[in-house]
């Protein structure tokens, strides 16, 4: 029988945020949802909450103080560092690293590359892959951000040819989709957006400029949509409330 003196037991609170779309919130924010649910299922024990910064107030919101903050972006550039902190200035929050720099990431996304090349009886090693990533002109971060996350790939990917090219910054997407077209026309190949939401970028801009270049190859899904990334959200949650300083909210 529990005691009428018994504390109340509170659970931890995570609030899942992502940029969204401000011309259409809804569709992502729904998405989002969707994922934040996902997460739910695995921390039965956790309150998981989620909002683009596209619906306007509703992070500051959503998040209770002693929350930690889980930033569903590819990069820590000006929406993470900036943007997020300053909207919820005066919020006693936990910020996690972004999505994108999960060291566990890559290794998921070359796991989704050779699943793919089965699938279309291509050998990956002799599978181009441009990673199309989003850019800013706003810092380097974003393209650091996709660099790091090539590098990490080209590792577990010996004698895979992988290149980079952005929506916002040189080398543009058409402009590495066309040295691959222009050197060997014949090879497969396969572009992965670098991306946690397919928004306009990845539904517009991506395919504008692989068809520009005669881009031959297949477009797969987002990073952000891999099977294994409410898992991954799962486990960083809980690797951050067992660190330092951290307590429930």
């Amino acid at each position: 029988m529990t005691s009428p003196h018994a504390m109340p037991v509170h659970r931890p609170t995570a609030v899942i945020t992502a940029h969204g779309q401000p011309s259409d919130p809804a569709p992502q924010e729904r998405a989002l949802a969707e994922l934040a649910d996902a997460v739910a299922s695995l921390l039965p024990d956790w309150d998981i909450r989620s909002t683009t910064l596209a619906t306007s107030d509703r992070l500051e919101q959503v998040t209770p103080q002693g929350a930690l903050v889980y930033p569903f972006f590819m990069a820590n550039g000006w929406f993470t560092s900036s943007v997020l902190p300053r909207r919820l200035q005066g919020h006693d929050v936990h910020h996690l690293p972004p999505f994108g720099l999960d060291p566990n990431l890559p290794g998921l996304a070359c796991d989704a590359l050779a699943l793919a090349c089965a699938a279309r009886g291509w050998s990956l090693s002799q599978t181009r892959i441009l990673l199309a990533a989003h850019g800013s002109a706003r810092g380097p971060k974003a393209a650091e951000a996709a660099e790091a996350f090539a590098t990490a790939m080209r590792d577990r990917l010996p004698g895979t040819t992988l290149a980079t090219g952005y929506v916002e910054e040189d080398p543009r997407i058409a402009t590495t989709a066309r040295v691959f077209e222009d050197t060997a026309p014949a090879r497969p190949s396969l572009c992965l957006p670098f991306f946690a939401q397919a928004g306009e970028h990845v539904r517009d801009d991506i395919p504008d400029a692989l068809a520009d270049a005669g881009f031959g190859g297949d477009t797969l899904p987002v990073l952000g949509a891999l099977p294994q990334v409410p898992q991954l959200i799962a486990n960083a949650l809980n690797k951050a409330l067992s660190g330092p300083g951290v307590t429930s909210a």
